[in-house]
């Protein structure tokens, strides 16, 4: 091709961290199909510093300016380079595209496919290779073990083993035990020095390694699953395949850097047998469950995270983890170590939003639309400070798919806010609802109730929804929300995408919002959180809107935590409310007759949710389903909490592979889909609407 010429030039190629940006030589060897790299064009003779094998690899333009780009190879390394302007940028670009699909290509075309070399996998290499020599009793009919079984007689099903995989899983363990040493090596080294266990190279070598053996263990469970594909075409119906387990163990859980050696499934807790043997979530019952708030207690749990002693004491296994992430990656499917998790799952914390229920209920009580909405807002920008549980950044449980939370809240009517104006004939007596009575029905209960359902709906991407309702003053509200975790750099940012939509159905209004970005700062210092972002609440009925900024901090000088905001009548477009302060602290509003109304969020009286306890929750409630992960956390254990934490992940990822082994879809038990979103399976606009209809039915 007139375009597969060899072109070479300096590019800044990020390195890590620590070292950030750095002019290196770079030089396209077309022939090759390799992206080399040297300090400078006078070493340009000498060994590359680097070699990118380009068959296979992606070539992708960032989107964060018109300079950088990335080079993700095959292998799963990849490169971050940066042109001096857009032109040099799509000039490597196009020309690394077209060596890569030239190379790519050639490969497909010059290599028989995987079914006619696969039988000869394990004697392939020299006699001498490690665990490649093939077993004196093995031969061509050892490799697979054939049986049949008719499935009507209920007899036990023929199993066949994969024989010749064992060679590649022994030559697999060999590499592992190998990547162990290098490990034990370096935490060996000396915490000070000249050359120490928490050197920067050193630390990127251990992600190096540990992300290679990540990379060959899907390779080899790829290979388990190409096998067993050509095989059904076949073999004889009935023929089942037993998967060589258990798979490759690997050290991914350090302490101080050192690997962790779990104990053999044998020597277990039963509560971690227990997590690992809980059956497939669709087999269990997946009717939505209708919780009955009289067995509900009063939350007496208190669990502050306030304590720094673990982050200083586990640096080198941040310096670890961060020597593994690059500037803009997402953290889905990272797993954390476990000392920076807090003691709750995500799902409990959206409940925590709602510690101020009376506010909550309040909204409905407005007597002006205007008043609602300036209500909505105060409400909205008092949930954030309960929300978070001290000051230190940590993060909750990634919940797992099927996991829920249930809770409720009450408080007595006197403590809910009225408005003077809102006159008891403002509404037919067809919209009344009754108010629940005691148990004797006899006279109404004195107290509100709010209740909330979380559930995980989605695990890839990670989606939850969620609902809370009061009944006795016919509202609700519905959101959805997907988390989307990014590194960047000293810090980690959160984005909540979704929506949620407030229902007002006294007053058939509906109130959409969303939600700002989350960040973790000084990640490697003491961490604290700070959100950023611009949300929006809008009430397309009324007219009325309400814009607000959450504000990060500046590099130099600015407040912490700082919010700006202010409520529109978009017809008139006349602002009727201006609010400034901070989201954790005191907020002031400042209304358009001139009045000033302060609300310290600090002195704001916060009711405890009420949760049923754990031996009456079922197995994928959240608090039975980390109760073992919590637990250790409040004992300090951190090793035992993290054998816990391990065997939910593992549990849930058999699960998922399975379902996509077998293409069984996952089916959500509270929540539907709905287009983009997500919603609650029995609302309370549709149960009112019901109701109406069928009073008006029996007049």
């Amino acid at each position: 091709s007139d375009h597969m010429e060899n072109i070479y030039g300096y590019l800044m190629k990020y390195t890590n961290l620590v070292t950030g940006w750095q002019y290196r030589f770079f030089v396209l060897n077309n022939d090759a199909g390799l992206l080399e790299y040297f300090v400078n064009e006078q070493s340009r003779h000498l060994k590359p510093r680097g070699t990118l094998q380009l068959a296979g690899a992606v070539i992708s333009p960032s989107d964060e300016d018109s300079h950088t780009f990335t080079v993700n190879a095959a292998s799963g390394e990849q490169y971050k380079l940066r042109a001096t302007d857009a032109k040099e940028r799509q000039h490597w670009v196009s020309r690394l595209q077209i060596c890569t699909q030239h190379h790519t290509e050639a490969i497909g075309k010059n290599n028989p496919p995987l079914k006619s070399r696969s039988f000869s996998l394990a004697s392939q290499g020299s006699a001498n290779s490690p665990g490649v020599q093939r077993r004196p009793s093995q031969n061509a009919v050892s490799f697979f073990s054939v049986g049949h079984h008719r499935l009507p007689t209920g007899k036990k099903v023929p199993i066949m083993q994969p024989d010749h995989l064992v060679d590649v899983r022994e030559m697999m363990s060999q590499a592992e035990g190998q990547q162990r040493d290098l490990i034990r090596s370096i935490e060996c080294l000396p915490v000070s020095g000249h050359l120490t266990s928490l050197d920067q190279d050193l630390l990127m070598l251990k992600a190096t390694s540990m992300a290679t053996m990540n990379c060959l263990n899907d390779c080899f469970h790829i290979l388990q699953l190409q096998h067993a594909s050509q095989q059904k075409g076949s073999l004889p119906a009935g023929t089942t395949i037993s998967w060589l387990e258990p798979k490759i163990s690997l050290a991914n859980h350090f302490k101080n850097g050192a690997a962790q050696n779990f104990p053999a499934e044998i020597n277990k807790p039963a509560s971690v047998r227990e997590e690992q043997s809980i059956a497939e979530p669709c087999q269990l019952t997946r009717e939505p469950e209708e919780i009955n708030p009289d067995e509900e207690l009063e939350d007496i749990c208190d669990d502050k995270e306030d304590d720094l002693g673990a982050v200083e004491e586990q640096r080198s296994v941040i310096l670890h983890l961060l020597s593994q992430l690059k500037l803009g990656m997402d953290l889905t499917r990272v797993v954390l170590p476990t000392f920076i998790l807090e003691k709750r799952s995500l799902l409990e914390m959206y409940a925590d939003f709602m510690s101020h229920p009376d506010l909550f209920v309040a909204i409905t009580e407005g007597g002006s639309p205007e008043e609602r909405m300036l209500r909505f807002v105060e409400y909205y920008l008092t949930s954030f400070h309960e929300g978070r549980k001290g000051a230190i950044a940590k993060k909750p449980y990634n919940p797992i798919i099927g996991e829920t939370f249930h809770c409720s809240w009450r408080m007595p009517k006197s403590n809910v806010a009225t408005d003077a104006a809102t006159s008891s004939s403002a509404h037919c007596p067809s919209e009344q609802v009754t108010l629940p009575k005691d148990p004797e029905g006899q006279a109404e209960l004195d107290y509100y109730t709010v209740k909330f359902v979380a559930e995980q709906v989605s695990h890839h991407p990670p989606v939850s929804g969620f609902y809370a309702e009061c009944v006795e003053r016919k509202m609700c509200v519905n959101a959805h929300v997907w988390t989307k975790s990014k590194f960047l750099g000293m810090s980690i940012g959160v984005t909540m995408v979704g929506e949620g939509v407030l229902h007002l159905l006294e007053h058939g209004e509906e109130y959409t919002f969303s939600l700002p970005c989350a960040y973790a700062r000084s990640i490697l210092t003491v961490p604290w959180v700070e959100l950023g972002g611009k949300v929006n609440i809008n009430c397309a009925k009324t007219g009325y809107s309400a814009s607000i900024n959450f504000h990060t901090k500046p590099f130099y000088g600015g407040k912490l935590h700082r919010v700006t905001g202010e409520v529109k009548q978009n017809m008139t477009n006349t602002v009727v409310c201006r609010v400034q302060g901070e989201w954790n602290s005191v907020l002031e509003f400042t209304y358009s007759n001139g009045e000033t109304k302060y609300v310290d969020l600090t002195k704001l009286s916060v009711t405890r949710k009420r949760v049923r306890p754990i031996e009456k929750q079922g197995p994928f409630e959240s608090r039975r389903l980390w109760q073992h992960v919590t637990e250790s956390l409040r004992d300090g254990d951190i090793d035992k909490a993290t054998v816990h934490k391990r065997a939910l992940e593992e549990r849930q990822r058999n699960e998922e592979r399975l379902r996509a082994e077998t293409e069984t879809p996952w089916c959500t038990k509270y929540f539907l889909k709905d287009g983009d979103g997500w919603v609650y399976h029995k609302p309370l606009w549709k149960t009112v609407s019901a109701a109406q209809t069928q009073q008006m039915d029996s007049n």
